[in-house]
C-alpha cells in the first residue's frame, strides 16, 4: 500500500512545494500528467526535479483550445479558421462577416462536451445560451465567459497516437472515425486500427502533427491529436500531451509484447523505448448515451461479448447513476473492444454488440429548492 499526496490541481504554486518538500524524503524519476487538469503542472515539478519533461507553456498550449489555435496560425500550421467569442459582450457585433456553418466551442473542456455545429446566427445565439450554461463554473474566469468560433471542415476525422521522444516524433497507430461527425454535435463512437486511408494522406496527417509539436514547443512523452482530413490537407483540431483518453488505450496493447502505459513510464524516466504497431485491426467502440436519465439496468451484455471478434464489453458506470448526453455530457457508460483480420470485420463487430445491449433508463427527478 502506498502514501498518496492530497493536492490542489488549481493552486499549481502550492501543489509544487508539497510535491518538491515529498521529493525530499523520497527519490522522485518520473512525472507523469494523466489527463489534460494534470499535464502542465506534471511539467512544472518534472522541470523543478530536472526530470524529462516537456516546457510548462507547451504543456498548457496543448490543452486550451484558443491558445493552441492563436499559436499554430501564427506558425502557418493548417488550423480552422476561427476566432474568440466573449459570451458577455455583444453576440451580434462579434460574428459580423462570419460564413457558415461553424463550431462552438469551450476553451478547455474535453470529450467533445459543449461542442455544437451552428448553421446560421439563429442557431448560434441559441447554441451560446445552452453553452454558457455548461461552462459555468468549469473553469477560470476567462475559460467560462469565453468560447472558441471556427469553421466548420467538412472531411473524414482521424485520431493520431504517438510519442517524442528526444524531440522526434514516432507513429504508433492512426485510428479511423468511420462514423461520420457531422454535428449538431460530436460524440465520438468508433476508434478503428489500421486506417484506410492512403500512404501519402498518412504521411501528411504525421506531418501536420509533427509541426504542431515542434510549435508548442513539445520534446517528450505521448501524443494524441485530432484531425480532420480532406482533399486540401490535414487540419488540426487537437494536439495533447498525453494518450488517448479512457480506457481507450487499451486497444492499443499486445499481452506482453507492448503495454502503452509501459512505454509512457519509460518516457518519463529516460528510458530507451520499444514499440510496435499492432499486427492486427483492431478498435473500440466508446459507447454512445442515446437516453438521458437515471440507469437502472443494462440488458444484453452475455449476448453482446460473445460476438465474433469482440474481446471484451466493459460498462463502467454502475447502476443508480444518471447518464447526460452530449453535449452537456462528458462521459460514456462503457466500452466494446474488437480484433479482427480487417477494419472493416472490427467496425462490424463493434455495431453488431453494441446493437445487442439494452439500456434501461429511468427519469431523472430535479428537486428545485423554493
Amino acid at each position: 500500500m502506498y502514501d498518496g499526496l492530497h493536492i490542489d490541481l488549481d493552486d499549481h504554486s502550492a501543489a509544487l512545494n508539497i510535491i518538491i518538500k515529498e521529493s525530499k524524503l523520497k527519490k522522485l524519476v518520473g512525472v507523469l500528467g494523466s489527463d489534460d487538469s494534470t499535464v502542465e503542472l506534471a511539467a512544472k515539478v518534472a522541470r523543478e526535479l530536472k526530470l524529462p519533461h516537456n516546457p510548462p507553456n507547451a504543456a498548457r498550449l496543448s490543452m486550451r483550445k484558443d491558445l493552441a489555435r492563436a499559436h499554430l496560425s501564427l506558425d502557418k500550421n493548417a488550423v480552422p479558421d476561427h476566432c474568440l467569442i466573449n459570451l458577455n459582450d455583444s453576440l451580434e457585433s462579434q460574428i459580423a462577416g462570419l460564413t457558415w456553418p461553424r463550431v462552438i466551442k469551450p476553451l478547455h473542456l474535453s470529450a467533445s462536451r459543449g461542442v455544437i455545429r451552428v448553421n446560421n446566427k439563429e442557431e448560434f445565439f441559441d447554441a451560446c445560451y445552452r453553452v454558457k450554461d455548461i461552462i459555468n463554473k468549469s473553469g477560470d474566469d476567462f475559460e467560462c465567459s469565453h468560447i472558441l468560433i471556427e469553421e466548420y471542415i467538412d472531411g473524414r476525422e482521424v485520431a493520431f497516437e504517438g510519442y517524442l521522444e528526444n524531440g522526434k516524433l514516432h507513429t504508433l497507430v492512426i485510428f479511423d472515425k468511420p462514423d461520420p461527425l457531422t454535428g449538431p454535435f460530436f460524440e465520438e463512437t468508433i476508434y478503428v486500427t489500421p486506417s484506410s486511408l492512403d500512404q501519402s494522406t498518412q504521411m501528411k496527417i504525421k506531418q501536420r502533427v509533427e509541426q504542431a509539436c515542434q510549435s508548442y514547443g513539445l520534446t517528450s512523452g505521448p501524443i494524441h491529436a485530432e484531425l480532420r482530413v480532406n482533399e486540401s490537407d490535414a487540419y488540426i483540431l487537437e494536439v495533447a500531451s498525453r494518450t488517448i483518453g479512457g480506457d481507450c488505450a487499451r486497444s492499443l496493447d499486445s499481452g506482453n509484447d507492448f503495454n502503452l502505459e509501459e512505454l509512457v513510464v519509460s518516457l518519463a524516466v529516460a528510458k530507451k523505448v520499444t514499440s510496435r504497431s499492432p499486427e492486427n485491426a483492431r478498435g473500440v467502440m466508446m459507447i454512445p448515451i442515446k437516453e438521458a436519465g437515471i440507469l437502472r439496468r443494462v440488458e444484453g451484455l452475455a449476448a453482446a461479448r460473445k460476438t465474433p471478434h469482440v474481446d471484451k464489453v466493459d460498462i463502467i458506470i454502475r447502476e443508480g447513476n444518471e447518464l447526460i448526453p452530449l453535449p452537456e455530457g462528458n462521459q460514456y457508460p462503457g466500452y466494446i473492444f474488437a480484433q479482427a483480420k480487417t477494419s472493416e470485420e472490427v467496425v462490424t463487430a463493434l455495431k453488431t454488440a453494441y446493437e445487442k445491449l439494452n439500456f434501461v433508463m429511468a427519469p431523472a427527478i430535479k428537486l428545485h429548492k423554493q
